[in-house]
């Protein structure tokens, strides 16, 4: 391989490195700054006895009932989980859109989404396991209003892991994998949007401002969220790991409970209980998406400005 060859695949690496960097940097900042709401969707998608009042009184009860440090409870957890969630994805998504830049076509919002759902489903695969512990850790010494509930005992992540293995097998770390990758189809509409409307806000070499940059990772992700959020619910159902479902296993087992758990929801509470916690869900996730971009943006720009990469690399 030539010298310029080399440097290319080096810069490519380097490229890729720091949005991943960034990515995770970004998503860890915005999730501690919003947790609490993370904590309150959390409940109300698990504990089907509490009644879904607005998210203040949500807080307010926890705080009061467990203490205001209940609100942060599996914050480490959580934040390790996105930490190498958002790494992963960011990481595949800059290279597919590296090696699509390479080709003679533009980028389009097809291939956008395309690139998003191949991200999604690695990210799922390699992750989903620890977010199985952290929806465990982040659930445990909660006040459930539904007594069908067990309390677990774990004393960390790792206890968790092993505790998981030991009782219930290898499998259950990937319970929820199904609409995981169903739900692969959030971030990809996500940053299917997000690059859209950023292409439309740069045009003609415009420089896209921080609230901008806020703007139009809201719009994306509250269009992503609500179109998905059924199956949210679903999918921390099953990880929290108390849903005993029909006893079938594989894909069609997997398909069964989802279909059940849809809907057994919608028989007690109507096709509105599908959305129960979808105001802390798009308060947390909205704010969290929107405020990860402008520090993934700034933290990827400052990089490339230092190291004299000052070209565009986000076309």
């Amino acid at each position: 391989m030539s010298e310029n060859g080399g440097s290319a695949v080096g810069l490519l690496s380097y490229e890729t490195l720091v949005h991943a960097v960034a990515g995770a940097m970004g998503s860890v900042t915005a999730m501690t700054v919003f947790f609490p709401l993370d904590t309150a969707k959390s409940r109300l998608q698990v504990d089907e006895k509490r009644k879904s009042n607005s998210t203040p009184v949500i807080l307010a009860e926890i705080a009061k009932e467990e203490g205001f440090q209940a609100l942060y409870r599996g914050w480490l957890p959580v934040i390790s989980s996105l930490c190498c969630s958002n790494f992963v994805y960011f990481y595949t998504f800059n290279t597919l859109k590296k090696l699509a830049a390479s080709g003679p076509e533009k980028s389009t919002p097809g291939k956008d989404l395309l690139m998003g759902v191949v991200s999604g489903v690695v990210n799922v695969i390699l992750t989903t396991p620890m977010w199985v512990v952290n929806t465990r850790l982040k659930l445990q010494g909660a006040k459930f209003r539904n007594e069908d509930l067990q309390q677990t005992q774990y004393r960390g992540i790792f206890d968790a892991f092993s505790q998981i293995i030991a009782n219930e097998g290898v499998g259950t770390l990937w319970n929820g994998t199904l609409p995981s990758l169903i739900l692969v189809l959030n971030p990809a509409v996500q940053f299917m949007l997000y690059e859209a409307m950023k292409r439309k806000a740069g045009r003609g070499g415009k420089k896209i401002s921080s609230a901008e940059i806020f703007l139009i990772g809201a719009i994306a992700k509250a269009i992503a969220t609500t179109a998905t959020y059924p199956l949210q619910t679903v999918q921390a159902i099953l990880r929290f790991g108390q849903y005993k479902g029909d006893g079938k296993g594989g894909v069609l087992g997997s398909l069964s409970n989802i279909f059940s758990l849809l809907m057994d929801r919608i028989k007690r509470y109507g096709v509105l209980g599908l959305y129960k916690g979808l105001e802390a869900k798009l308060l947390q996730t909205v704010l969290t998406a929107a405020l990860m971009f402008v520090v993934y943006e700034k933290i990827t720009a400052a990089t490339f400005k230092v190291m004299g990469l000052n070209k565009k690399l986000k076309q």
